[in-house]
Order: structure tokens, then C-alpha cells, then sequence
């Protein structure tokens, strides 16, 4: 199939919009069962994933190089701090077209905007972990996006860790990642 034909079957990429992040951390020591810890992110055990449908079947990605500072404490969620920046470059479908195609001026636009950002400064417990609300700045649009998260303390090799997963659903239009026959 052409480029332009699939085009037009719907390489709707209704994601650069699911956003899955796995981040393990190695905590800095805290004051206090309710002070905040400033967390450092593991590369190695890390991952920022996102999927998406094109021409009806649904694909998957990762973004491969970004930075992460998380300040937190689950018996102070209000008091959290996270900071997100992604290298959108560094988009890896597993496809090179595809991937030139999502870093093109009509998606991503890299060579314009190559970096997104996502600062929450709001964090609440829920019944089923946290919630962070934070502002996302994607193609120069920023909106307010929340993202849902379980958080986990642990102790490995005798070094605190913490482990955060979380899951949101992006409008890919909403940040104006389409343009054109997009």
C-alpha cells in the first residue's frame, strides 16, 4: 500500500496518544513517613510506550530517550512534583517510514517542536492508586491531561526504589499532531 493510500484507509493515529509509562526509581532518602522523596529514574528498567491505529490495526511505540524528576510521598500525594520531557526523535514504532512519518511536519513536527513536556503539580489517592493532573505541552499546544498511576515502595539490595505505572488516552488533534491529509 502507498504511502497515500494508507493515508486515506485511516493511519489515524489515535495515539501519540495512549501514553504508558513504566518508571522504576532509586529513592533519596526522606525525613519522615510523610516527606516528600525526590526520586532518580532508572533508564534501564524504564519505559515511555504509546499506541496507536493505523489503517485499522492497532500499533504500538516507544519513545526511547526522555527525562523524568518525580518528587513524592504516598502518604503525602498532594505535596508530589512530576516533570516529564520526551525526545520526540526518538519515537521507535519498529517501522523507519512510519517513524519518519511520525516525526514529520505533519505529526510530530520534530524539527519545530522536538521536545514535549508534562508538569503535574496536583496528585490525589484514588481507589485504585493516584492521580496526577498536569499540563501537557505537545506541538506547542499545552492542554491539562490526567494520568492515572499505582505507586509501589520497595527495597532491593538493600537501596530504596519506588515503581510508577500510569496510563492516559490522548486526543491527537487536541495538540494539533495531524495536519494535512492527517
Amino acid at each position: 500500500m502507498t504511502r497515500r493510500a494508507s493515508r486515506t484507509a485511516g493511519w489515524g493515529l489515535a495515539a501519540a496518544a495512549a501514553g504508558i509509562a513504566a518508571w522504576a526509581w532509586l529513592g533519596a532518602s526522606a525525613a519522615g513517613p510523610d516527606a516528600v522523596t525526590h526520586y532518580v529514574l532508572d533508564p534501564a528498567k524504564s519505559s515511555l510506550e504509546f499506541a496507536f491505529d493505523q489503517a485499522g490495526a492497532q500499533n504500538k511505540g516507544k519513545f526511547t530517550r526522555f527525562a523524568v524528576s518525580f518528587d513524592f510521598s504516598p502518604e503525602n500525594p498532594a505535596a508530589g512534583r512530576l516533570e516529564v520531557t520526551v525526545e520526540m526523535s526518538s519515537a521507535d514504532t519498529g517501522d523507519q517510514e512510519r517513524d519518519d512519518t511520525l516525526r514529520g511536519a505533519d505529526l510530530f513536527a520534530v524539527a519545530k517542536f522536538p521536545q514535549s513536556h508534562y508538569t503535574a503539580t496536583q496528585f490525589a489517592k484514588t481507589a485504585s492508586g493516584y492521580e496526577a493532573v498536569g499540563k501537557l505541552t505537545l506541538r506547542g499546544v499545552t492542554r491539562e491531561v490526567r494520568v492515572p498511576f499505582t505507586f509501589r515502595n520497595a527495597t532491593e539490595n538493600g537501596v530504596a526504589v519506588g515503581y510508577m505505572s500510569g496510563k492516559t488516552t490522548l486526543r491527537r488533534l487536541d495538540f494539533g499532531v495531524g495536519q494535512g491529509d492527517w
